[in-house]
């Protein structure tokens, strides 16, 4: 099953040249794949056509089975809640506890705190946060908040997982364990998009790459 298909998308801004063409490629379910390429290739960007908080200005992108620019609004919003989001800066709320930042998408959904309390803490037991789990960000160490941002992102279960530079931020050992995580997390049948320049990571796990580079994508299976 494919979650994602891009078909000759492109991508410019104004009347400028294009700074992505002619993308060709397709995301299968429960696969892992890194997505790299020099310093302002436009990972990031291509992450944000991916989760469709950016327009491309050609092309078909498929998400799910089904062709964007045939579904409403509130339907794309829909699709959406089926891919989480890490992000580089991790966007995590200081007002909040650790707890209470990783619910948060579930409190935004509406649900009440009784039908998820063990579900939150069990993912952050999961992910080495349950002693840290009533403590505000400010508290947490670079490698805790990753962990913390992580676990926001998959307390909604989602299908496909889309990592901004996880490991762009923490020392090499730190970076190792998270990459774990996310091989563990794959395993149990989330699709991840992991977007990384650092190659020496991406030799520890037998996975496809995507290589972006001067606005073409390259795939390396």
């Amino acid at each position: 099953m494919e979650l994602v298909r891009f078909e000759n998308v492109g991508l410019r801004y104004g009347i400028g040249p294009e700074i992505l063409r002619d993308l060709s490629f397709s995301i299968p379910s429960h696969s892992f794949q890194f997505l790299t390429g020099p310093s302002g290739a436009g990972k990031t960007t291509l992450l944000k056509l991916i989760l469709q908080t950016l327009k491309p200005t050609r092309g078909r992108v498929t998400l799910f089975g089904n062709a964007v620019n045939a579904i409403d609004k509130a339907e794309l919003a829909r699709l959406r809640r089926r891919i989480g989001i890490v992000f580089q800066d991790f966007r995590l709320l200081d007002h909040l506890t650790t707890y209470e930042n990783v619910a948060l998408p579930l409190v935004v959904q509406g649900r009440e705190e009784a039908s998820y309390r063990a579900e939150v803490i069990e993912l952050l037991k999961w992910v080495g946060l349950g002693d840290r789990m009533h403590v505000p960000p400010v508290i947490l160490s670079g490698g805790e908040k990753q962990r913390a941002a992580i676990a926001r992102a998959l307390i909604v279960q989602p299908q496909m997982l889309l990592a901004d530079e996880p490991t762009g931020n923490v020392d090499p050992s730190l970076a190792r364990r998270l990459l774990r995580l996310f091989i563990e997390l794959n395993r149990t049948g989330t699709a991840i998009v992991l977007a990384t320049h650092d190659l020496q990571l991406m030799d520890l796990v037998d996975a496809r790459r995507m290589v972006l580079a001067e606005g073409h994508l390259h795939i390396y299976d």
